[in-house]
């Protein structure tokens, strides 16, 4: 028999009626929201209060965050103004289970008082300690805020499900040198989005490559668009083109000087801060590659997401793409620009050697499935007493 849970949406929603597109966290949060619908009530943390849905309600505002169709932002206000009134009283949740798959609000002061209060029984999805291990690529608190984070997941989770071994190992690290205890976990990949079918026909009437993600500092863009400038310096006209995927983030002055600034690059780098699914899945597929060169990932889903599409990736050298992809991608140091220069080169060329040998072992790729990780999230949360 399937448990009846309690999912934390507060940020899939926040996020919605401010009209800001998914992030890798967020279609993470979503995939567990298809999942568990029908056997899962909603919460809302809204001006302090914890608002829990009905059943019926909760579908409903599950709908429009899978399928957000106008009027959605009217559609959610309602429901969240019924639930406000219907918690007048705080409810008692018989010690029920509360995903939470957002790192959301884990660091405000109010956030364990109201777990206690509720008597609710939190799992944690953990993503990633990035803002522990490398703090310089965050923004300014988020290390301190992260930690808080963390410390509420060890010390209070009845069980945390986290994306990878590599993460695992990092919360196992921190847990030991915090001489915190570790609550039950289980590691599960993560699938790839479902793209739609590609095009047949390119976006693009040249060789070029994608850089998929938010653009902040970790993600290595101004690497990359040195070594653009340096391949248009050398090829001309012959160089290939870049297209970059993702909104503009924090602490990436550089890299915007260099977006809105730099005249050699015009012609040859083109900004997609918002594409449609159907876009990416036809960027992706036709791109001679996908380039990674991120200084620290906690998955890396446009990893799974290009090789899912049989594209080849050019990445950095991290524990986590070697447990995800093995061998299969072409791996390079994040700071070895002159390194990713000639890759690049390589990989531009008709019939490349290094190019055409990754597509031979592309095909051996085992891509994550939702089923699989859900078996194993299923699994782990029914052990849970």
């Amino acid at each position: 028999m399937q448990r009846v849970v309690l999912i934390d949406v507060t940020r899939l929603v926040g996020r919605l009626l401010d009209g800001r597109l998914p992030t890798g966290v967020d279609r993470v949060s979503l995939e567990y929201v298809r999942h568990f619908y029908g056997r899962s009530q909603a919460i809302v943390r809204y001006r302090g209060r914890w608002l829990e849905l009905t059943l019926t309600d909760s579908r409903r505002v599950f709908d429009v965050l899978l399928s957000p169709t106008p009027p959605f932002k009217l559609r959610i206000r309602i429901l969240i103004t019924k639930a406000w009134w219907l918690n007048f009283l705080p409810a008692r949740h018989q010690q029920k289970l509360l995903l939470e798959t957002g790192h959301h609000g884990l660091e405000q002061s109010g956030y364990l008082k109201q777990l206690s209060k509720l008597e609710l029984r939190p799992i944690f999805f953990i993503h990633d300690l990035i803002p522990l291990i490398h703090p310089e690529y965050c923004r300014e608190g988020e290390a301190e805020r992260h930690r808080v984070r963390m410390d509420t997941a060890l010390q209070f989770g009845h069980g945390v499900v986290v994306n990878s071994q590599a993460t695992l190992s990092d919360l196992s690290t921190y847990a030991k040198n915090t001489k915190q205890s570790m609550p039950p976990m289980v590691a599960a990949k993560l699938a790839a989005a479902v793209l739609p079918g590609p095009s047949v026909i390119s976006l693009i009437d040249a060789p070029y490559f994608v850089m998929l993600g938010t653009i902040e500092p970790r993600k290595n863009h101004w690497m990359i668009l040195q070594v653009w400038r340096r391949l248009i310096e050398q090829l001309g006209s012959a160089a290939p083109k870049l297209v970059i995927i993702g909104q503009r983030g924090w602490d990436c002055e550089n890299v915007v000087d260099l977006l809105d600034r730099c005249e050699i690059l015009r012609d040859f780098v083109l900004e997609r801060p918002a594409c449609s699914d159907a876009d990416l899945a036809t960027y992706l597929c036709h791109a001679q590659a996908l380039l990674f060169p991120s200084f620290s990932e906690g998955y890396g889903m446009p990893l799974v997401e290009s090789l899912a599409l049989g594209t080849p990736v050019i990445a950095s050298d991290l524990d986590v793409f070697h447990e995800i992809a093995g061998e299969i991608p072409d791996y390079l140091d994040p700071l070895d620009g002159l390194g990713w220069l000639a890759k690049i080169q390589e990989f531009s060329l008709p019939n490349s050697v290094l190019r055409l040998d990754q597509l031979d072992r592309i095909k051996a790729f085992e891509a994550p499935s939702w089923t699989t990780h859900f078996e194993i999230v299923d699994k782990f949360i029914n052990g849970i007493s």
